[in-house]
């Protein structure tokens, strides 16, 4: 059996373990045992190999299926119809719901499925690999549960299917509801079916619960509940972590070479999620992230940070590659790891603390910010403004070059502004003097430095004339008003620039990689934000649309958009293009009072 992947796909999780579904039913990706782990069910990367790793249910005759998301849940139901006639439901999900005080959510996969019409004969293959694809596991039977077992490690399936046709992938009749669990490799001594069908409807009432309780638009409310439920998928809950995407190496590009390992916590990105859940009202996200930049800041043992960590900071992230996977539809490397980690990125000070100011100010908060935490980010500050206006690698991490980027400056003075109003706010006299000194002082060189005259643009590094959609951030952060002549050109110059077809690139010179050919989702994002603050609305509303109609099927977006043909690339569900939708939604809906 072999597939031809896609994007789309729908996702089940509960902030440990996560699955990626395709539209027939078949579970293509999991990471086990939890969301950065060995990808067990590796299809999506693997697709053309006959034992490339995945989970199907599903008829011997040509079947047609639909997909769709148990409303405000991370449930997912598909029903798969045979040419016959005959169908049946599967229902996925990972169980998360609050249990003895505490949040229950197991390294654990529940498949409900029940007949619908006519005679099911179905047939169910369990065909992990470990090890990055390199080893097959060998299925050993038990009463009620198969082990997969190599020498890399085990994991167990407990259903209540006959175990002999599912070792043996032998069809048969679908005369009942089953349920199949996969977890750790032990023991699971309760009812299967009592169990799952308990578990699904203790899952669908904690999400039910947790959307009910978002600050919602009035417009393209759908489109952000199931954004804001994707990005709790990608936070890990244990630590605070928050990943880029659940994928690696889905490239950017057909045949590019862009192909990374996003399972890891980028302290830019998480800022960007923690921001995007902040203003739907979910902030546990972001007091759950303050503690884990806390035990990375303790683990650094001082102010300097690397761009991205392990959901476990201490753990290694050199990068590598996985020669037994062949790559999706193709197009390798897959890689592991991400040499990022060994960057210089110096937005990331400015990023933690934008991330954790919001613990000063916003009254909610049981724990509100103090001078403890003031005292743990102000030598970031320090550290921001020392490098401030030396070279990195910048927001785009380019790996063959180092300018003084325009971004990584601006967050750089973000990190000196947000300590001056945070040290105001906490009664810090002479800190905040000390901060709004410095973050003035380095206000002016970069506005100074980073606007090019000839190209009627803020650039993308200083003293250059790079074009780079970050600059679009200028306004978001506060360091130049949208009301400025300049900001206004610029956007002006980046959409006349860098726009293909409605849809953004992040810059178009060559790079370490070639030129760039597809759009950059979050980049067009930013220019809807950017032209809906300079009073283009409906110029905005109308780019907003057609990125929501890109969408996949269940409404989930990758990294990039190809221009030309509107195809997802890039690895998925990606937190930077869901973050786009809350943010573009929240600034551009119309309000409440338009329901009258």
């Amino acid at each position: 059996m072999t597939f031809n992947p896609s994007l789309d796909l729908a996702v089940v999780g509960n902030s440990n373990i996560a699955a990626l579904i395709n539209r027939s039913g078949t579970i293509v990706w999991t990471c086990w045992p939890r969301i950065d782990g060995d990808p067990v069910f590796c299809a999506l990367l693997d697709g053309h190999a006959p034992n490339a790793g995945f989970f199907s249910i599903g008829f011997d005759e040509d079947a047609t299926s639909t997909q769709s998301y148990v409303r405000n849940t991370a449930i997912v139901r598909t029903v798969v119809t045979s040419a016959s006639g005959a169908s049946f439901a599967i229902m996925d999900f990972a169980p998360r719901f609050r249990q003895f005080g505490r949040t229950f959510r197991p390294s654990m996969l529940i498949r409900r499925i029940e007949p619908l019409t006519g005679l099911c004969r179905i047939r169910v293959r369990v065909r992990p690999r470990m090890d990055c694809g390199r080893l097959y596991a060998t299925p050993m039977a038990g009463s009620n549960h198969i082990r997969y077992v190599t020498e890399a490690g085990a994991f167990r399936l407990t259903t209540d299917a006959p175990i002999s046709y599912v070792v043996d992938e032998s069809a048969f009749v679908l005369a009942r509801p089953l349920t199949f669990i996969l977890h750790d490799d032990e023991s699971f001594t309760d009812s299967i079916p009592r169990i799952a069908r308990e578990f699904e409807d203790q899952t669908r009432d904690y999400w039910m619960d947790w959307v009910r309780s978002l600050n919602l638009p009035f417009e393209w409310q759908e489109a952000v509940i199931r954004s804001a439920i994707t990005l709790q998928l990608c936070s890990f809950h244990e630590t605070g972590a928050i990943v880029a995407a659940l994928t690696t190496s889905v490239p950017e590009d057909p045949g590019s070479g862009r192909n990374w390992d996003y399972r890891y916590c980028w302290i830019r990105d998480a800022y960007f999620t923690v921001h995007a859940l902040n203003r739907v009202g979910a902030t546990r996200t972001m007091e759950r992230f303050i503690d884990y930049i806390t035990n990375v800041i303790a683990h650094e043992q001082g102010p300097a940070l690397k761009p991205v960590y392990s959901i476990l900071p201490e753990k290694e992230l050199e990068e590598r590659d996985a020669p037994a996977l062949e790559g999706y539809r193709g197009f390798g490397p897959v890689r592991i790891g991400n040499a990022a980690v060994q960057q210089v990125q110096h937005d990331v000070y400015g990023s933690v603390i934008l991330a954790a100011s919001q613990m000063f100010f916003d009254e909610r908060l049981p724990n509100k910010g103090d001078k403890a935490l003031f005292d743990l980010l102000e030598p970031l500050g320090t550290h921001a403004l020392s490098h401030a206006l030396t070279p990195d690698a910048g927001i785009w991490e380019y790996r063959g070059r180092a300018r003084v980027h325009t971004h990584s400056a601006a967050m750089c003075w973000v990190a000196c502004d947000r300590l001056a109003r945070i040290a105001q706010h906490i009664g810090l006299g002479d800190r905040a003097r000390h901060w709004r000194q410095s973050a003035d002082g380095l206000r002016d060189v970069i506005l100074k430095r980073a606007w090019n005259e000839a190209e009627r643009c803020f650039t993308g590094s200083l003293d250059s004339d790079e074009i780079d959609a970050s600059v679009l951030l200028l306004h978001e952060l506060g360091i130049v008003s949208a009301n400025d002549e300049r900001f206004r050109a610029t956007v002006d110059t980046i959409g006349r620039r860098l726009l293909r077809k409605g849809h953004l690139l992040r810059y178009s010179a060559p790079d370490d990689f070639g030129t760039p050919a597809v759009a950059f989702t979050i980049c067009t994002f930013w220019y809807v934000d950017a032209l809906a603050a300079i009073g283009r609305r409906e110029e905005a509303r109308q780019i907003f649309e057609d990125l929501l109609a890109r969408r996949n099927h269940v409404g989930l977006l990758s990294e990039d958009i190809a221009p030309e043909t509107g195809e997802l690339w890039g690895n998925f569900p990606q937190t930077y293009s869901m973050v786009g939708i809350i943010v573009a939604a929240m600034r551009l809906s119309e309000g409440w009072e338009s329901a009258r």
